[in-house]
C-alpha cells in the first residue's frame, strides 16, 4: 500500500504502518499534552495505550493469516491504518466453509484476549464489566477494546469480517456471486443508515459509513470480475500485437515505440528468450536520471511474473494483483506470444458483456409481420 513503511516481520509476514497512523499517534499525544489535567505522563500513557491497541489489531490480523495458512493460502502482508488493520491474503478460500473459518479467526483472537483480560482482572479483585472504554485501568480499557473490536468486525458488512461470514453462510446455499451481491447490498444498506446517523450526531460514524460503502462495492466488483473470467484461457484476452526490446537497445528506442503506438510496457528478449520487462514507470525514471542513451538491459526488471496461454484468466489476474506489475508476458516454450494487462482484461470483459447483451436483444419485426 502506498505511503506505508515496513516495521517488522512476524511469522514470515511483513507488517507495514501507514503514515497516517503516525499522524493519529502524534495528534493523541499532543492533545493530551495541551488539555487540562494532562501533561507528559498522561500523553505518554495514552500513546502507549494506542500502540498496545494496534498490537492487538496485529494479533487479530495474524489470526486470519494462520487460519488461511491451514488451507495453503499465503498472507502477503499486514498494514496498520488509523481505522484498523488489513491482512492481504493471496486469495480467499474457494470453499465457503473455509472462508467462514478464516473470517472468524480474527474476532476469535479478540474473544480469547478479552476473556483472558477479564479473568485476570477478576482474579485481581476488580469487576471489569463495570468500567468503560474511556475509564478504568489500562487493562480494563484493553478489555473493552477487544469487546468493541469483536462487535464492530462482526457487523454483516464488507469489508468487515461479518460481511465475509454472511457471504460464506449464504454461499453454502446459493451461487457465490449471488451471495456476494446480497452481502454487499446489506452492507451498503447499513452504510446508508450509519451515514444518516453520522451526519446528525457523529462525523466519525459518517466516515465509517463511507468506508463500508466503498468496501462493499469493491468486493462485489472483484467477485463479479472473477466470475466473468472463470473458464476463459489467457490466450483469449492477451494482446497479440506488441513490440519487444533487446537488452542492448537504448531507452530512446522504447520511447519511440510508446510515442508511435499504444504499448507502454515491453518484454525484453535476449536471443529469443525472455530476459525481463521494461515498464513505463522504470523507463520514465531512467530517462530523467540517465537519458535516452542508457541501455534497456540496465533498467529492465529481471525478476518478473509470467502467464501461460492455456491457464485461466482469473488466476493470471490474481497474479497481476499479487506482483503489483502492470503487465504479464505470456510465455509458451520460452518464447513470448502475448502480453496481459489488467486494462486489457477489463476491456475483454466489457466487450464480452456487450456481445452477450446484443445476443439477448430480440430483432424488431418488419411492418405488418409478427415476430
Amino acid at each position: 500500500m502506498k505511503w506505508s513503511f515496513r516495521i517488522g516481520r512476524i511469522s514470515g509476514i511483513d507488517v507495514y504502518v501507514h503514515f497516517t497512523f503516525l499522524l493519529l499517534l502524534g495528534f493523541i499525544v499532543i492533545a493530551n499534552l495541551g488539555r487540562e489535567g494532562g501533561g507528559l505522563h498522561v500523553a505518554l500513557r495514552e500513546g502507549a495505550f494506542i500502540l498496545t491497541v494496534f498490537g492487538i489489531i496485529v494479533l487479530h490480523e495474524l489470526g486470519h493469516a494462520v487460519a488461511a495458512q491451514r488451507y495453503g493460502i499465503r498472507t502477503r502482508d499486514i498494514t496498520l491504518l488509523p481505522i484498523g488493520g488489513v491482512a492481504r491474503l493471496e486469495r480467499m478460500p474457494d470453499d465457503p466453509r473455509q472462508e467462514l473459518v478464516v473470517a472468524l479467526a480474527g474476532p476469535a483472537v479478540n474473544v480469547v484476549l478479552a476473556l483472558g483480560l477479564y479473568l485476570g482482572t477478576v482474579g485481581a479483585g476488580r469487576i471489569i464489566a463495570d468500567e468503560g472504554l474511556l475509564s478504568g485501568t489500562f487493562v480494563q480499557r484493553l478489555f473493552w477494546v477487544n469487546v468493541w473490536l469483536v462487535l464492530f468486525n462482526m457487523l454483516p458488512a464488507f469489508p468487515m469480517d461479518g460481511g465475509r461470514v454472511l457471504r460464506a453462510i449464504l454461499a453454502m446455499w446459493m451461487d457465490y456471486v449471488r451471495a456476494t451481491q446480497i452481502a454487499a447490498q446489506i452492507g451498503q444498506a447499513m452504510a446508508l443508515m450509519f451515514g444518516f446517523i453520522g451526519l446528525l450526531f457523529s462525523p466519525l460514524l459518517a466516515f465509517v459509513a463511507l468506508f463500508v460503502w466503498i468496501g462493499a462495492a469493491q468486493e462485489a466488483s472483484v467477485v463479479q470480475m472473477r466470475a466473468a473470467l472463470s473458464g476463459i484461457p489467457v490466450e483469449k484476452a492477451m494482446i497479440r500485437e506488441f513490440h519487444t526490446l533487446s537488452p542492448r537497445d537504448t531507452l530512446g528506442v522504447a520511447t519511440g515505440h510508446i510515442l508511435n503506438g499504444f504499448q507502454q510496457d515491453f518484454p525484453v528478449l535476449d536471443d529469443g528468450r525472455l530476459a525481463g520487462v521494461l515498464t513505463r514507470a522504470d523507463l520514465l525514471a531512467a530517462l530523467a536520471e540517465r537519458g535516452a542513451t542508457a541501455p534497456v538491459g540496465e533498467v529492465m526488471k529481471r525478476d518478473i511474473a509470467t502467464a501461460e496461454p492455456n491457464e485461466m484468466l482469473e488466476h493470471a489476474l490474481a497474479r497481476l494483483d499479487q506482483c503489483a506489475c502492470p503487465a504479464l508476458p505470456v510465455v509458451r516454450n520460452g518464447g513470448v506470444v502475448g502480453i496481459l494487462t489488467s486494462e486489457n482484461i477489463g476491456e475483454f470483459v466489457m466487450i464480452r458483456s456487450a456481445l452477450r447483451g446484443a445476443r439477448n436483444v430480440r430483432p424488431e419485426a418488419p411492418p405488418g409481420k409478427a415476430v
